[in-house]
């Protein structure tokens, strides 16, 4: 079988899968049940357009880069009061004719903790994101690569930032970073730094592409492992750290035994020269 050929069965069999964007329960009752809920596929527009409680389908990687994205972030900015970050969490906009979105992630300064929104609106809460990353997958890219281009702009994002599956042979992956940025109510694509990153304004970090996955990079250029290994390292850290801290005290105490007797022999000496002094006095 050809590469087209192979190509075109596939495209068929996506075609044929009528939840392959995902799906969402609707109530529909019949006659004998008023509470039946029928599982309806959504389109194209609803994953652009989402409603609280759609399942929309995203691959393992894709998920990877976001839990990863979201954990790293939170990290830089929530311990430190400078923005929450939130993932898959819809987003009504203040903009007439708007309507919500979901992004992968996104980050909100201007708020002091996260709380258990399903639906963050910008007109209560009266911030809106200063960044926005889209994670694209083959079959929706689109949204991410044109209309949300459109819509972040409108609604005044900073900083819109498209970590772009172009996809490859045998479902590889292959990515590019695009970075857009706010001038005059529209975006303008930024140029990637001399080593194909792109600067996270809001967070003072740098994204880059590794392989077939993202990775971030502090102020110095040192590269920031994910959840897992960053657990890792803190255990690690901090089993040296009371390695460390036992020695310390090891040490602590021997030079305490050590001036202890010190002290104890500087005592007996002194001791020892009055009773000489003594004793010489006697005789004299």
């Amino acid at each position: 079988m050809t590469t087209d050929a192979i190509q075109t069965s596939l495209v068929t069999a996506a075609d044929s899968d009528p939840f392959r964007y995902g799906w969402r329960f609707v109530l529909r009752p019949t006659p004998d049940n008023p509470h039946h809920l029928e599982q309806v596929p959504l389109t194209l527009e609803d994953v652009l357009h989402p409603e609280v409680g759609d399942f929309i389908v995203h691959n393992d990687r894709h998920e990877t880069d976001r839990i990863y994205l979201t954990e790293v972030l939170r990290a830089c900015l929530e311990s430190s009061g400078v923005a929450i970050v939130l993932t898959d969490v819809r987003i009504a906009w203040d903009i007439p004719d708007l309507r919500a979105h979901g992004p992968d992630v996104m980050v909100i300064p201007g708020i002091p903790e996260r709380q258990n929104w399903s639906t963050f609106d910008v007109a209560v809460e009266g911030v809106r994101p200063a960044l926005v990353i889209e994670i694209t997958s083959p079959e929706t890219r689109e949204n991410d690569l044109e209309r949300k281009v459109e819509h972040y702009a409108q609604a005044g994002v900073a900083q819109y930032v498209i970590i772009d599956d172009m996809g490859g042979r045998n479902r590889e992956r292959r990515l590019r970073l695009l970075d857009y940025r706010l001038a005059d109510g529209r975006y303008v694509a930024h140029p990637m730094g001399a080593d194909g990153r792109v600067h996270l304004v809001i967070a003072g970090l740098w994204l880059g592409v590794e392989g077939d996955h993202v990775v971030c990079y502090d102020a110095q250029g040192m590269a920031i492992g994910d959840y897992v290994t960053v657990v890792r390292q803190a255990a690690e850290a901090a089993e040296r750290a009371r390695r460390a801290e036992a020695r310390a005290r090891q040490e602590a105490e021997r030079a305490r035994q050590e001036a202890a007797a010190r002290a104890e022999a500087e005592a007996r000496l002194r001791a020892l020269e009055a009773e000489l002094r003594r004793l010489r006095g006697e005789e004299e």
